[in-house]
């Protein structure tokens, strides 16, 4: 490994490990956000329209949650690729082969938490008195918000199989390239 690939290496190692604990802290203040929004909303706005703005709080942070989580698995992906071969699998190689075999852990996205907190968000709307065209236009957008929060597990469970089959043909496509003269 020349020095600049040593030092490429090392600057991506230190991005997913300070992504990896912004996306923690993210949750921890986006929620706390959330939190507070709700208990104002509940307790001085009457109007069930007034959720939403607690749930647009909510369905960012989950955005900005998910875009770090996504983030850091593609820069793990290029890692694997890149900068670990065949004969040294390193730390990438052995999470990806953990990740596969585990059956329980956590959700690095935290959506069970954000699938309750949109549930709870919706509540104030119940106890409002709302009339009927309020609890379909509150109810859908709410629910949008869930059908977002389980595509982008989705999409994330798929990742990295996807980007690792994407980085070895731009490996495979970059080592048959001819040289510049």
């Amino acid at each position: 490994m020349t020095s600049r690939e040593h030092e490429e290496y090392r600057s991506l190692r230190a991005t997913i490990r300070e992504r990896g604990t912004a996306r923690a802290w993210l949750f921890v203040v986006g929620f706390a956000a959330w939190a507070g929004l709700t208990v104002a909303t509940a307790a001085l706005a009457a109007f069930p329209v007034a959720t939403l703005l607690p749930l647009l709080v909510l369905a960012a942070t989950f955005e900005a949650v998910f875009s770090l989580h996504t983030g850091v698995e593609r820069l793990g992906r290029y890692i694997q690729v890149f900068h670990e071969g065949e004969s040294d699998r390193g730390w990438e190689h052995h999470v990806m082969a953990y990740g596969r075999a585990s059956i329980a852990g956590s959700d690095p996205l935290f959506t069970p938490y954000f699938l309750m907190a949109t549930v709870f968000n919706f509540v104030p709307v119940l106890v409002a008195g709302a009339v009927a065209i309020e609890y379909s236009v509150v109810g859908a957008i709410h629910a949008l918000v869930i059908v977002r929060l389980f595509v982008a597990r989705r999409q994330a469970s798929r990742q990295r199989a996807i980007e690792l089959q994407r980085f070895e043909q731009l490996k495979a496509q970059s080592s048959r390239a001819p040289l510049p003269t």
